[in-house]
């Protein structure tokens, strides 16, 4: 009879010792369960997984290919950029011939044109070679450009005059230039020339005219000032107020 007690209490004391283990047990689980755990973070598509912010490059215009774009506001043709001579020719005899009575002055225009010239390098010292620019940059004004009275004129009826080279340029050589860098260039000049009608309209008429200019494309060029332009592109020697042909 004793031995069955002992027997039963021990069955009931293993069982206890189930019981309490099983819940030692749940505990630790529980507890585990309610641990807090960091929110798992998904990176944005295209998003770098880096502490370090990105930043988009700065996209930096290059130079323009043109001197001043701006002056096409005042009617005028951009002095080009450019080691081409037939390139710079084409728009050099463009310019001599291209303007608006009303967005400029016959002396701002002149001066605009001036700004296209350099030194002729043929002549060895300085002093000579700014008497012959001053003599080029004369020419101009005398003997190629619209006359400053038939500017006049056509300022009183709104006019505004546009050239542009028709065909190809004929380039040749420049005698006693042993730099080799300086060209002729002639072409035909298709000019167009519009004025007020004194009503609301305008007349437009055509002219064609033949013209050369003289061009340095080389080292000894002289830039314009505050511009991109450098030694070696292309510059106006001279323009003549008759063609030249070879």
């Amino acid at each position: 009879m004793m031995a069955q007690r002992n027997r039963r209490g021990l069955i009931w004391a293993i069982l206890g010792a189930l019981i309490l283990l099983a819940g030692i047990v749940a505990i630790i689980i529980a507890a585990i369960g309610s641990t807090p755990r960091e929110p798992e973070t998904t990176p944005a598509p295209g998003a770098s997984s880096s502490s370090t912010p990105t930043t988009e490059p700065t996209a930096t215009p290059p130079d323009g290919d043109v001197v001043d774009a701006t002056v096409e506001q005042r009617g005028w043709v951009p002095e080009p950029i450019t080691t081409d001579a037939e390139t710079y020719v084409r728009a050099a005899l463009a310019a001599a011939g291209t303007f608006d009575t009303q967005l400029s002055t016959y002396e701002e225009w002149i001066a605009y044109l001036g700004t296209w010239f350099t030194p002729d390098t043929r002549y060895t010292s300085e002093a000579d070679r700014e008497a012959e620019l001053a003599a080029a940059k004369l020419e101009l004004r005398q003997s190629v450009v619209l006359p400053e009275s038939e500017w006049d004129s056509l300022a009183n009826e709104d006019g505004r005059m546009a050239s542009v080279v028709s065909g190809d340029v004929t380039l040749a050589p420049v005698p006693d230039d042993p730099s080799g860098d300086m060209t002729f260039g002639t072409a035909d000049i298709a000019i167009t020339f519009n004025r007020s009608d004194g009503g609301d309209g305008e007349v437009t008429y055509d002219e064609t005219t033949r013209l050369t200019v003289q061009v340095l494309c080389g080292p000894d060029s002289v830039p314009t000032p505050n511009s991109s332009q450098q030694a070696g592109d292309c510059k106006v020697i001279r323009f003549f107020s008759e063609p030249l042909e070879p």
